[in-house]
């Protein structure tokens, strides 16, 4: 997530932020914009804001077939309503 968070350019974060939402979860990855938002640098937080905006990424089974009709992907991976509501109070 650094890298994202790092980089300069909007348009790139997506490139960082979309294959770490497939590996990892849509949760695991906007927690940890939720840290650096919290706790980052003013220039952390910024890149936190712009790669927010990418892990809302949506997900298909043509990018990974756990998000096929036959999938073996935990639903809980990407259950982010708790996070959103953390990320608005911010």
């Amino acid at each position: 997530m650094a890298a994202s968070v790092y980089d300069p350019d909007p348009s790139f974060c997506r490139w960082f932020v979309e294959p770490a939402v497939y590996a990892f979860g849509r949760r695991r990855v906007m927690a940890a914009l939720l840290d650096y938002r919290r706790g980052g640098t003013d220039a952390e937080r910024a890149g936190a804001d712009r790669a927010w905006y990418c892990a809302h990424v949506p997900l298909n089974a043509e990018r990974s077939p756990a998000y096929g009709p036959g999938g073996m992907r935990d639903p809980a991976l990407d259950e982010v309503g708790d996070i959103k509501e953390a990320w608005r109070a911010l």
